[in-house]
């Protein structure tokens, strides 16, 4: 059984219905119960929308997301940026790795660092592009555990490139 993403069919699916749905995705014993309770508190405390979190403020609309139950800042900056187009950077693996190889963000940086490190460097209208940018440089060239340096098209730059250069 399919479910439309509306909070009171989710609050009152069952569980063993939505795992189904959801397990390409990953994690989603604990994932599926999650959407559960989300769906019922958004039903219950904000009358089944999103409206009034996403319409708040940047810093009080994450703080309002991340206090549901397995709400993180990568989920809540993802909302935040596609449905209530904030400009914000969401953090995800391939973003974080990218920053890091790149030197953007020191290789231990949180999730704030790296989103705040990016989002210095890039003016508020190319935040998006360049998050799905990234996502996709990472997913083909800047591969997690082998790079693609050799077409890479920054690794002369790169101070983690691991592509031999010449030396002239």
């Amino acid at each position: 059984m399919r479910y439309k993403i509306i909070p009171t069919v989710l609050a009152a699916a069952n569980v063993a219905d939505l795992i189904p749905c959801i397990r390409s995705a990953g994690l989603y014993r604990s994932k599926g119960p999650r959407i559960k309770e989300v769906s019922r508190i958004i039903q219950e405390e904000y009358g089944g929308r999103l409206a009034p979190i996403l319409d708040l403020p940047y810093a009080r609309a994450k703080e309002s997301l991340m206090a549901l139950p397995g709400v993180g800042p990568k989920t809540a900056d993802i909302l935040l940026a596609f449905c209530a187009n904030h400009p914000v950077i969401p953090v995800d693996t391939h973003v974080a790795r990218v920053t890091k190889r790149l030197g953007i963000a020191p290789k231990n940086a949180t999730y704030e660092t790296v989103r705040t490190s990016l989002e210095a460097l890039i003016t508020p209208k190319r935040r998006i592009p360049l998050h799905l940018s990234i996502i996709a440089f990472g997913r083909q060239i800047c591969k997690a555990p082998k790079p693609r340096c050799a077409s890479c098209p920054v690794s002369s730059t790169c101070p983690s490139s691991n592509v031999q250069r010449e030396i002239s």
